[in-house]
């Protein structure tokens, strides 16, 4: 059985060859500091966060694409793996894991440990840009260039594809969680609110927009007052969280223009043809279609299922390669 893994900040999930995504789970641990046993893990855990007494903490172990708790990430793949693929198992299984286009060697080596830790018969690593792109449908194998911009919780990377591999790419630390720290430092400068994370990820599903909305939309959020020290509901419009993620919205784009600056001729002459596509959840946040289109003149779209496409890449990969050393 082989599985492709979407080893993200914010989420995993696991996709099953025939069977496609199996697992959608959020990559946080909750365990317990007293005894060090793990508590939860997934979605359970999430719901923790900033909620736990003291004894108990939860953790995301990747920040920003790149494992920061060796330990937890080995016990919560274990756990997603079984989860994924049953107890039943005869032999162990093939498993590709993709990481962002910046990661070291160093980095890269962890997860493939990681992974026959949580036991794989096998590993192997894959570029996320490329994962990103085959799960969106592109044919990669084909000699003209795509552009992939893939959102997600920790890092944004951005490439041109042609020919199976990259051409030019970069990988930017600023991402799905940035948006949501950008919404917390705006409600704590422009309304003296303090927030939790969670809230703002809420503020910036509902309302969260990259360029103007046709109508203003507005949200209750409720905090804690920093004047008074008291709980406190505020009203906060589409507008605001547009000027709360203007900086880290740019940053984005800037990233994309620098890889455009950087891309041959005849590549960039496919790109204007053929627009950006986007993929990752970071995606999803209104109006970041509208702002690339508005700052490179160049069309772009969203992948059909912009949250799974790097999953259904990586393991999807795994049959790209069998079928080019085929051909080779």
């Amino acid at each position: 059985m082989d599985i492709g893994i979407d080893l993200g900040t914010a989420s995993i999930l696991v996709y099953v060859k025939e069977k496609g995504v199996v697992l959608k789970e959020p990559s946080v641990v909750a365990f317990d500091r007293d005894t060090n046993r793990i508590k939860a893990i997934g979605e359970e855990a999430r719901l923790m966060l900033g909620r736990t007494p003291g004894n108990i903490v939860a953790v995301r172990p990747l920040r920003q694409g790149v494992i920061s708790d060796y330990t937890v990430t080995e016990k919560m793949l274990k756990y997603f793996i079984q989860k994924a693929v049953g107890k039943q198992r005869f032999r162990k299984p093939l498993i590709s894991i993709c990481v962002p286009s910046g990661v070291t060697e160093v980095e890269r080596k962890a997860v493939e440990d990681a992974a026959f830790q949580a036991g794989a018969r096998d590993v192997k690593i894959i570029e996320e840009p490329i994962a990103a792109a085959i799960g969106a449908g592109i044919d990669i194998a084909r000699p003209c260039g795509n552009m992939i911009v893939d959102i997600g919780g920790g890092t944004s990377d951005i490439a041109v594809i042609s020919l199976g591999g990259t051409v030019v790419s970069t990988s930017i630390k600023i991402a799905g969680d940035d948006f949501d720290d950008a919404i917390v430092r705006y409600m704590r400068k422009k309304h003296n609110l303090l927030i939790g994370e969670r809230t703002a990820e809420d503020i910036k599903i509902r309302i969260g927009s990259a360029y103007p909305r046709p109508e203003v939309e507005q949200v209750d959020v409720r905090g804690r007052n920093l004047v008074t020290g008291l709980p406190k509901t505020i009203t906060v419009t589409s507008k605001e969280t547009e000027e709360a993620l203007k900086d880290t919205t740019l940053q984005i784009v800037d990233a994309v223009h620098s890889v455009l600056e950087k891309t041959p001729p005849e590549l960039a002459a496919d790109i204007a043809d053929r627009g950006i596509v986007l993929t990752g959840g970071g995606s999803l946040l209104y109006g970041l279609e509208e702002l690339i289109e508005s700052k490179t003149g160049i069309t772009t779209m969203t992948a059909e299922e912009p949250m799974t496409a790097v999953a259904v890449g990586t393991g999807k990969y795994v049959e790209f390669l069998s079928g080019t050393s085929g051909e080779a």
